[in-house]
């Protein structure tokens, strides 16, 4: 099914042939770019918009986000270390995770950085295709794998719905001068 993806620079096999590695990667990763991000400049931002229904308290997103970090590089780490899928090479599933963990990570630069959700909602948009099909992949390999991103595939969700209703609801600005004059 996956008969052509270009080569990019794809995370090591050697990252996810080590089960601790492939999992403290996408958290150590997250945890950076949550962190330069200035925690407390990004909740004050959170809590300044106007937000959708459901909306979490900003607390809940960093223990929520290491978890899936963890379980995204769990469940990597048994699809690519598995048999290979019938759908994709190795090769191909470690290009996969590695675009998707690169928009995930993209994400919060473009949301409370740059302070465009227009680009942070295409962004989570791509991020959902991407790991629909991995999850997939995943499931074609090793049905361990396939479930650790189901939990992932919710919060997508749920992340989608949450930036599409800040973007709708604050007229796709939250520039600070924007929300500055709603203080």
């Amino acid at each position: 099914m996956t008969t052509y993806i270009p080569r990019i620079n794809a995370i090591p096999y050697d990252v996810f042939a080590n089960s601790a590695a492939s999992v403290l990667l996408p958290v150590a990763l997250g945890t950076a770019v949550g962190f330069s991000s200035r925690p407390k400049q990004t909740q004050s931002t959170y809590l300044a918009m106007k937000q959708p229904p459901l909306r979490p308290p900003p607390q809940v997103f960093g223990p929520v986000w290491t978890l899936l970090y963890g379980l995204m590089g769990y469940a990597a780490h048994r699809a690519v270390t598995k048999y290979p899928s019938p759908l994709a090479s190795t090769s191909q599933m470690r290009t996969l995770y590695s675009v998707q963990l690169g928009l995930n990570l993209l994400w919060m630069p473009l949301f409370f950085g740059l302070r465009r959700p227009v680009l942070a909602l295409a962004d989570i948009v791509s991020l959902v295709g991407f790991n629909s099909y991995l999850t997939y992949l995943y499931f074609s390999v090793d049905e361990v794998a396939g479930w650790c991103q189901i939990p992932y595939m919710a919060w997508l969700g749920f992340a989608t719905y949450l930036t599409a209703g800040v973007g709708y609801l604050n007229n796709w600005d939250i520039s600070e001068s924007t929300l500055a004059k709603r203080v």
